[in-house]
């Protein structure tokens, strides 16, 4: 049942949190991966500190980290942890608070508990499906805005450039923070109105924050309206919009050029 996962990734997701605190504002050994992006001597620490954690107590669930190595084997797994140990590396490393510990349990293709904790912002944000989104205990929803026009956006420069949308998108007021998880969550406690990002999204970086933006009233779709199937064999989804249910598809129009049918 979620409900009794829910309490072991919180569990695990404040003993990582330790182990990346200890880590954080060192001189630590980072590494590049292919692609540039940089991975530290405290992500792979936490991931391990995890995997230990997570599957000894749930032999039979499936594993999908960033930082380990991906094995086919999960594919045939009913239910899967999707992990991120350190969503927002850059800013880990810049010694920036903005980071998350990122733990989902994945069943059929759904996430159904999840949790993104921010240790150095105080932050935790959980959710099990069909039981709601809470930060730090306390309930939270989604925003109310349904017209796109001055909507508060997370996103990057180019997923909002109107070179990259069929019809040219309403005035839209950017905003960034470093980890994608976290931006869901942002939207799940309504601060911001909708996260936007057109290039593919690694589900280490999405699943927790999908389901939390899902139980706090968010409708989040791939860039194409449809619903993200996790732990697929590339591990990634199409893109991703997550707003409430009327601005999700008004935004969601406008990029695919059915604005007429609004």
């Amino acid at each position: 049942m979620p409900e009794a996962d829910l309490p072991l990734l919180m569990q695990a997701a404040g003993s990582a949190a330790d182990i990346a605190l200890k880590f954080w504002k060192t001189d630590m050994r980072v590494e590049s991966k292919d692609g540039g992006s940089p991975v530290s001597e405290a992500d792979f620490a936490v991931d391990a500190h995890l995997r230990e954690v997570l599957t000894a107590e749930r032999p039979d669930y499936g594993w999908l980290s960033e930082e380990s190595e991906d094995s086919p084997s999960r594919l045939s797994c009913e239910t899967v942890f999707v992990v991120d140990p350190i969503d927002g590396t850059r800013a880990y490393l810049d010694g920036q608070p903005t980071w998350a510990i990122s733990i989902a349990v994945v069943r059929n293709s759904d996430p159904v508990a999840g949790i993104v904790h921010l240790p150095a912002r105080g932050k935790s944000y959980t959710a099990v499906k069909g039981k709601g989104a809470k930060l730090n205990g306390v309930t939270v929803a989604a925003g109310r805005r349904v017209s796109p026009e001055g909507a508060n956006v997370l996103g990057s420069r180019s997923s909002l450039n109107p070179r990259m949308w069929a019809r040219k998108p309403p005035l839209l007021h950017r905003h960034w923070r470093p980890s994608l998880a976290y931006r869901f969550c942002l939207v799940a406690e309504g601060r911001f109105d909708a996260v936007v990002t057109l290039k593919e999204a690694w589900e280490w970086d999405i699943a927790a924050g999908v389901l939390i933006a899902r139980e706090a009233g968010a409708k989040v779709t791939d860039r194409n309206g449809r619903l993200p199937l996790l732990n697929s064999s590339g591990a990634k989804a199409d893109g991703v919009f997550a707003a409430e249910p009327a601005l999700h598809r008004a935004l969601i129009s406008c990029y695919l050029d059915e604005c007429a049918d609004e």
